[in-house]
């Protein structure tokens, strides 16, 4: 089966193609609750049996085992037949299992301590260790990992990481990608801002936003999004259901941005679902479908840690949603008045 495709290509290189639904690799991680390799392997067919040729990863991911099943899964496929981003800015160091980081969010997995590292040093040992883990000689798009507020703790820590960043670690980048180990690079964070302030420092080429561009959030519109468009800079959309309502509804216990979601948003996501049900739509879909509607948007990826989630994001991927849909959102002042 063939996915629709968003072509890249701001250098003039021959670009990447991106399926628009893409795999995001965390849940295979054994984020939140371990699964076997087995079931890993099943939930990567049933992506690459659907078209899926799109795989984002990243060393934090079940601390190395989410690049380590992906090594297993593409031995053996032809390497231009796929296109593959994971991450720098954290070193994995060997620890007991009793002092590994993430015991309350990764499980059965490499005992192992992360180390901030955004210096030239640390992104070529990073992008060495990651090459290595997944059996492969070049990797496509290499993201900055979670150079944000939400990561760092204080604004005061996050700038002196930036600066760290341009400062060192940026060269690495622009050697790698002149060297053709990468074809591009950019970013992946949970916040928009920092991505803005990059690009207006420096030559990026692909963000990965999660979580802030979607039904639930817009305000990415205003700035960030136009001075993507303006510079040819691709975004990938991480999170699209906001950690889960956008997929769930507003049941009770339902998640946004990784904790139980406040009324307000529950409010405002069963206003939204009942203008998709209104029109024949699920809300998944929906969600699934907006931020493809903006020209920067190549991709999104929302993770899928069993068979049943993978079916649906492949169902949302294909739905057939109607224009009057989005236009309904805008009249009741659920959608920017900017949004495509």
């Amino acid at each position: 089966m063939a996915l629709q495709t968003n072509h890249w290509d701001r250098l003039g290189s021959g670009g990447l193609a991106f399926t628009k639904l893409g795999m995001g690799m965390a849940p295979l991680g054994n984020l939140y609750r371990a699964i076997s390799d087995d079931e890993a392997q099943a939930v990567l067919s049933c992506a690459w049996d659907a078209g899926v040729r799109y795989f984002d990863t990243a060393p934090l991911y079940g601390l190395g085992l989410s690049e380590t099943r992906l090594n297993s899964f593409l031995r053996g496929k032809d390497r231009d037949s796929y296109v593959l981003s994971t991450k720098v800015g954290r070193l994995l160091k060997v620890t007991t299992p009793e002092q590994r980081d993430g015991q309350d969010k990764w499980f059965d997995v490499p005992a192992r301590k992360e180390t901030y590292d955004y210096t030239y040093d640390g992104v070529m040992r990073s992008i060495e260790f990651s090459l290595e883990r997944l059996g492969i000689d070049r990797i496509d798009v290499l993201f900055v990992h979670d150079i944000d507020l939400a990561n760092h703790g204080s604004q005061e820590v996050l700038d002196a990481k930036l600066a760290e960043l341009m400062n060192s670690g940026y060269g690495a980048l622009l050697s790698l990608r002149e060297q053709g180990v990468i074809k591009a690079f950019g970013a992946g964070v949970n916040d928009w801002q920092p991505c803005q302030w990059l690009a207006e420092r420096g030559d990026f080429d692909i963000f990965l936003l999660a979580g802030r561009y979607t039904l639930l959030e817009q305000e990415a519109l205003e700035s960030f999004l136009p001075l993507c468009v303006a510079r040819g800079i691709g975004v990938i959309i991480g999170g699209p259901y906001n950690s889960g309502v956008l997929a769930t509804g507003p049941k009770p216990g339902a998640y946004y941005n990784y904790k139980p979601a406040p009324q307000s948003i529950l409010t405002r996501v069963s206003k939204i679902e009942q203008i998709c049900k209104a029109h024949g739509v699920r809300l998944v879909d929906a969600a699934f479908q907006f931020p493809l509607r903006h020209p920067a948007v190549l991709s999104v990826i929302p993770g899928g840690q069993g068979l049943a989630e993978m079916n649906s994001n492949i169902g949302a991927h294909s739905a057939q949603i109607p224009d009057a849909l989005w236009v309904d959102l805008k009249s009741a002042g659920l959608m920017h008045g900017d949004a495509p």
